[in-house]
């Protein structure tokens, strides 16, 4: 079964509530993975930001939108128990408890109504509440998207440049991954050996404690097997260990299951590799915007 939606986890956490006893999200999280059957890494699977389980937040949500219904109250820092108006929905036997089921309380109507009266929030903040995604996996989502097509778009700028540039490009972004010492460093050695297969040669670390090879190709076709057989020929001519094979299109199989198997430490660069590269380590791109997304300081609150 996949994750539930947090709509869907509204019904089953005030159920899990109906004790009358205080729990916190922890124990709701373990009562929710229970009742719909989550496997371990459905239960440790994580949001795009990798900083909170995708059932935890989705858990939070549905805590969040119950309690501004007043179906469920704080009692404490970090607990929260189920209130009489959520006894009473309870008992009336609902189906599901959704986000259609919570405008019948108006609370919950001003809460909504408070939040789209903000003509400063990201839309897919403002759009989260009316679809089965919580706002974290809205703005997620929305950010997987503008990165894919800067992907897109980057590598085809790549592809358009010249062989030069691209020489140039591949020096930089090795520089910014922690390999070359100083940019002028490895500008001086990349682009020195030009024979055997080897287009470059650039220092593992800034102490020049060991040397990595490379081979750069601004190519459209899929490379195959025997351009990294040449390539790991030409590792073997020069007694080096490590090489970097780097192309603006793809490997083919035999190409990728050739490097498994050989001695030589060969790491391949596709096209899709090289734009992750790209954008992680700022190389091409720049910032265009950026949002802070906060939380409660629950310790600053804290009278104890």
């Amino acid at each position: 079964m996949a994750i539930p939606d947090y709509q869907t986890v509204m019904l089953p956490l005030l159920r899990f509530l109906e004790d009358e006893k205080e729990h916190n999200i922890g124990e709701a999280v373990d009562s929710l993975g229970e009742k719909f059957n989550l496997t371990a890494d459905e239960r440790q699977q994580l949001l795009g930001s990798g900083q909170q389980t995708v059932i935890r937040n989705r858990a939070g949500w549905a805590r969040t939108y119950l309690k501004k219904a007043g179906l469920i109250t704080s009692t404490r820092r970090g607990f929260f128990r189920i209130t009489e108006s959520g006894q009473k929905v309870l008992a009336s036997k609902p189906d599901r408890i959704d986000v259609k089921y919570l405008e019948r309380f108006p609370e919950f109507v001003a809460f909504r109504e408070l939040r789209h009266e903000r003509p400063d929030e990201p839309a897919a903040m403002v759009s989260a509440s009316s679809s089965d995604a919580t706002p974290e996996e809205a703005l997620d989502s929305a950010y997987q998207r503008l990165r894919l097509d800067l992907e897109a778009e980057l590598l085809d700028q790549v592809k358009a440049a010249s062989p030069s540039f691209f020489e140039r490009l591949v020096v930089e972004l090795l520089v910014r991954m922690g390999y070359g010492g100083t940019l002028r460093d490895a500008g001086q050695a990349v682009g020195k050996s030009g024979d055997g297969g080897i287009d470059g040669i650039i220092k593992e670390d800034r102490l020049g404690l060991d040397l990595i090879y490379i081979q750069a190709k601004r190519w459209e076709g899929t490379v195959g097997r025997p351009e990294i057989q040449k390539f790991a020929g030409a590792l073997q001519g020069h007694r080096a260990r490590k090489g970097v094979f780097i192309t603006t299109s793809s490997f083919s199989g035999d190409a990728l299951e050739f490097t498994s198997r050989i001695e030589s430490k060969i790491v391949l660069i596709d096209g899709a590799a090289l734009a992750k590269h790209m954008i992680d380590h700022n190389v091409g791109v720049s910032i265009s915007r950026s949002y802070e997304v906060k939380k409660i300081d629950s310790d600053y609150f804290s009278e104890e």
